[in-house]
């Protein structure tokens, strides 16, 4: 990879849409907190830690990936350890350069100490705003908001998108379903999505990632979603003729004349066994189609991983420029569920004129 693109990735503004709380804490953290809770860690050694994460979720099958999660959602079961968490991946977020994030996490898997739903929102919401102001502090300015998520397998979604819209004005900007997809379709949910709707509320789901096309169709055409979790599946649905021009069928053309966001987690594609490797990621062709692709981390423990890793690996695999890397950033700002004059501001007063700078230098 050039130098200068690598530099260019390092210092460009970031945006994020998909993004999990509790798949992105520092282990140290974890080793602290584990202490506090009394909860047996499979290491006591912070980058021994670091490394059975990534070599479990490394795995090729999305089940075995979610599966790390016992460890973290264990020590995040009080508002002190929410808040902490919270502060945490704020800073680090803004240390590798992002400048709007929507993290999500699942406020049902947090209830175990005796916590209500509205004290876990309320927690990671001050978490996020002291780690705006010291990072505001420290040069790196961010905005953070909360996606709240249900978990498929559960029956609480109606719940959660009820303590979505009661705080939409409060640091929450979105909905969201996540966990194991096959056998648990998002129709299941289709009450919370109907009244999210009624709402005039904003969600994504996650769709297409370990299962088929049906996924995205329901998530798309029975749900109403504004933006694909994931998405990576829908490539099964273009096919490359013998004259070598792909040709989309009605789903895919449906989803990129629609301009419907991708929220596409190159890496974590990979180790889920979704792509064979980054240079066969889908994400190259959607590209080169113009679908409304977005580059995201998903779970930046177990892969190791940044936006600057992520967006570096598309460079090497796919040679983008910095014109690329402006392209996902305001596709993803664009994307964003903030406001249109907070997106807009966002995108006039920040991305644009720092690639500006970046490409004057390239």
């Amino acid at each position: 990879m050039p130098e200068p693109i690598v530099e260019h990735v390092r210092r460009a503004p970031k945006v994020l849409l998909h993004d999990h709380l509790d798949g992105g804490l520092r282990p140290a953290t974890i080793l602290d907190l584990a202490d506090e809770a009394g909860h047996e860690l499979p290491y006591r050694d912070t980058e021994a830690l670091r490394t059975w994460f990534e070599d479990s979720a490394n795995s090729g099958s999305l089940e075995r990936y979610l599966e790390t999660f016992d460890h973290t959602v264990a020590v995040m079961q009080t508002q002190e350890q929410l808040r902490r968490v919270a502060r945490e991946c704020v800073l680090d977020l803004a240390e590798d350069g992002v400048v709007y994030a929507e993290v999500r996490y699942a406020p049902e898997q947090h209830l175990q100490r005796g916590l209500s739903l509205t004290q876990v929102v309320d927690a990671v919401r001050a978490g996020f705003t002291e780690g705006e102001q010291e990072a505001e502090r420290a040069g790196n300015p961010i905005v953070v908001r909360q996606l709240l998520t249900a978990m498929r397998h559960q029956a609480r979604s109606r719940e959660i998108a009820e303590l979505t819209v009661q705080y939409r004005d409060r640091g929450v900007v979105g909905f969201d379903i996540a966990g194991a997809e096959a056998g648990y379709p998002p129709t299941r949910h289709l009450d919370a999505f109907e009244y999210l709707q009624r709402e005039n509320a904003h969600f994504t789901i996650h769709a297409g990632e370990a299962f088929g096309l049906p996924s995205i169709w329901q998530a798309i055409q029975w749900c109403g979603a504004d933006r694909l979790g994931h998405g990576v599946r829908i490539i099964d649905d273009i096919k490359v003729g013998p004259d070598g021009a792909p040709r989309l069928g009605l789903l895919a053309s449906y989803v990129r004349d629609k301009r419907i966001p991708l929220e596409m987690c190159p890496s974590s594609n990979v180790q889920t066994g979704a792509a064979s490797s980054i240079e066969d990621h889908p994400i190259g062709l959607l590209t080169k189609l113009r679908f409304r692709v977005t580059v995201n981390t998903d779970n930046r423990l177990m892969s190791g991983t940044s936006m600057t890793r992520e967006m570096s690996r598309l460079v090497e695999a796919f040679g983008y420029g910095v014109e690329d890397l402006r392209w996902f950033t305001i596709n993803a700002m664009k994307s964003a569920f903030l406001p249109f004059d907070e997106r807009l501001a966002i995108i006039d007063g920040t991305i644009k004129p720092a690639y500006a700078v970046l490409a004057a230098m390239s």
